[in-house]
């Protein structure tokens, strides 16, 4: 006998599979990644560069902000002409308006975010406080 860890999400997704093979699933939002904006988020020295993958995306269609200590973006990716959904033989691109957010450290500039698109990748860099950084203390 073989145990399996039981999904309680797992018709759902099977189902989804099944119709998306079609071309007329539908996106519940269970499966990971699945219109999320994928993110790599790194620390060099001083600063933080959050990269994030939105191809096909105008720039005008992209929103960066910042509330609070929650950095957000937005994106909304529009067909140039939209066609009822029986005459799709396969439709794997996605289209619509998706987001994600993260909440960043206390000691990160907020003031000075510099964010730029090139070629289907979102960086955003953001400079660390100067008096929010570590402070190294030799031990005698």
């Amino acid at each position: 006998m073989v145990l399996t860890r039981w999904d309680p999400l797992f018709e759902i997704r099977r189902s989804n599979r099944l119709a998306r093979r079609g071309g007329t699933g539908l996106n519940y939002g269970f499966e990971q990644n699945e219109w999320s904006i994928p993110l790599d988020i790194v620390r060099d020295g001083d600063l933080v560069t959050v990269t994030a993958n939105i191809p096909g995306v105008d720039p005008e269609n992209i929103d960066v902000t910042i509330e609070g200590e929650v950095l957000s973006i937005k994106a909304d990716i529009k067909t140039e002409e939209q066609r009822e959904a029986s005459d799709y033989l396969v439709r794997e691109r996605r289209t619509g308006s998706f987001s994600r957010s993260l909440r960043l450290s206390e000691n990160v500039d907020t003031e000075n975010v510099e964010p730029r698109y090139e070629s289907g990748v979102l960086t955003i860099t953001l400079p660390m406080l100067e008096s929010k950084k570590a402070k190294h203390f030799k031990v005698a």
